[in-house]
């Protein structure tokens, strides 16, 4: 089996996600190779020596900014050329939106926001969550183009080593073309570790009573070094920035560690973070529905609580 892994590049060095689908593919046997889109290679050596196997690079002045329109035919081109019997991708804002443009582009089945991968039999089958995590689906490849899947970021561990070797490709000058031309990117920034691959997140609901309270949670993620969440309710009250809502409309996260202040559980709330590995909640409702998918709970008023975990967290890790 052929596995064709899609390493996004952000500002010229492959996103961490990269080597966790580097280490999917090794899950699943077979050969591997890495597609490396970018305005210059010089981040593709790493990928090579991570494992990503036959790392394919392709570098052009339009590959500097992702461009689905570009990608998705510059891809098309090797994936045409090398011919993989499956496709991974992150399932990122871009990735999600690239993979979708090329399976329909290159006639395959696809499986959005897997959360597992394993070869049973002789079929590739890919697990992922429908109805806010209540139900698992399982999609299985028969036949036909390839399969491709877009991967949910911390399932797998990232790639530390492995061989690899970089193949500079040549692709036909048209695939360069396109209706839109990116000349900048712009990223809201919160000035803390980036939510979708942070091991832990610390997440503010209507619980925390006010935007003034707000540095509290900032205070309690940087004593765990982690990154700072929200709930919808708090963010259409304008209380945080739609970057830091974790749900349905917002981030789908999976963390080590998610823990959710004054957060009361919406399903909406719960799809973007329940798979994530330990979840403790902290509210004053002792029914809330954040209680039935925590791993552990705490009743009481965030005002007191968070302070009190910050000051234990910093005193035990020096924080």
């Amino acid at each position: 089996m052929k596995i064709l892994t899609i390493a996004l590049q952000k500002e010229g060095k492959p996103i961490p996600a990269s080597y966790e689908l580097i280490e999917a593919a090794k899950s699943l046997g077979g050969e591997i190779m890495t597609a490396y889109l970018s305005d210059s290679d010089a981040g593709a050596s790493d990928l090579a020596s991570r494992g990503g196997g036959k790392v394919l690079t392709v570098t052009h002045d339009s590959l500097k900014f992702f461009n689905d329109e570009v990608y998705c035919k510059v891809l098309t081109a090797l994936i045409e050329k090398h011919q993989p019997e499956v496709v991974l991708g992150p399932a990122t804002f871009y990735g999600k939106a690239l993979l979708g443009r090329l399976a329909a582009a290159n006639g395959g089945a696809m499986a959005s926001d897997t959360t597992g991968l394993v070869i049973d039999g002789d079929k590739l089958v890919a697990t992922r969550p429908n109805y806010g995590g209540s139900v698992l689906s399982r999609i299985v490849k028969n036949g036909g183009g390839p399969f491709f899947a877009s991967v949910r970021g911390k399932v797998f561990p990232e790639s530390k080593e492995g061989a690899g070797e970089l193949i500079a490709e040549t692709v036909d000058g048209s695939v360069f073309e396109s209706r839109m031309t990116v000349k900048e990117r712009k990223v809201e920034s919160t000035g803390a570790v980036n939510l979708t691959e942070a091991d832990v997140i610390v997440s503010a609901g209507r619980g925390m009573k006010a935007a003034e309270n707000l540095p509290l949670i900032s205070e309690l993620a940087a004593a765990l070094s982690g990154a700072v969440g929200a709930s919808r309710a708090i963010v259409d009250a304008g209380w945080a920035p739609y970057s830091q809502q974790v749900g349905q409309t917002g981030k789908t996260v999976n963390p080590k560690l998610y823990l959710a202040v004054g957060i009361s559980g919406a399903i909406q709330h719960l799809v973007g973070m329940r798979s994530s590995l330990t979840i403790v909640a902290v509210n004053r409702d002792k029914d809330a529905p954040i209680f039935n998918v925590a791993n552990y709970g705490i009743v009481g008023d965030a005002m007191e609580i968070v302070p009190a975990l910050t000051s234990k967290f910093k005193s035990e890790l020096g924080g």
